[in-house]
């Protein structure tokens, strides 16, 4: 599914999703601050924000978890299989959230790429030529329980939930 243009500012979204989520913790990684960001941090002083540029997580963000990973002007500046294993690190063991906002175009990403990775397709923003994407990722929304996971499906309903094999 490919996301349509939408009436907000890439700047709106971001907002909309840190007030959504309400992040204790937050990971940017980025070359720059955004206003969102300090809105957001004057909103919220208690909220703990760890900032690293694009590359490799040092050793010591490595070993931590966060609420919400923001990764923004960040794919452009590195190989792509560099930022493959950045974003997928940080989905398996950073961060149960993460949004990322990318220029598909400077950082020769499809929108399958991202997919690869359990990312969705939420809004497209373009200002002239540039076109921006916003991939978001939450474990708790990633897969929906299917109808045929019950009791009423198994051949022995009543071991439903039961037994681990």
């Amino acid at each position: 599914m490919t996301a349509g243009i939408s009436s907000r500012t890439p700047q709106q979204a971001l907002a909309a999703l840190l007030e959504r989520y309400a992040p204790k913790r937050l990971l940017l990684i980025g070359a720059s601050d955004f206003p969102a960001l300090q809105a957001f941090q004057q909103a919220h002083p208690d909220a703990s924000v760890t900032q690293v540029p694009p590359g490799p997580l040092p050793a010591e963000v490595a070993a931590q978890r966060f609420d919400l990973a923001l990764a923004l002007d960040c794919l452009e500046h590195l190989p792509k299989r560099d930022g493959l294993n950045l974003l997928g690190g940080i989905r398996n063991l950073n961060a149960s959230r993460i949004a990322v906002l990318a220029d598909l175009q400077a950082c020769a990403w499809l929108e399958t790429d991202f997919f690869s990775l359990a990312l969705q397709a939420s809004e497209r923003f373009q200002r002239n030529e540039q076109v921006l994407t916003l991939f978001t990722y939450d474990l708790l929304d990633y897969k929906q329980v299917p109808d045929w996971l019950n009791a009423r499906f198994w051949a022995n309903p009543e071991n439903f939930g039961k037994y681990w094999w």
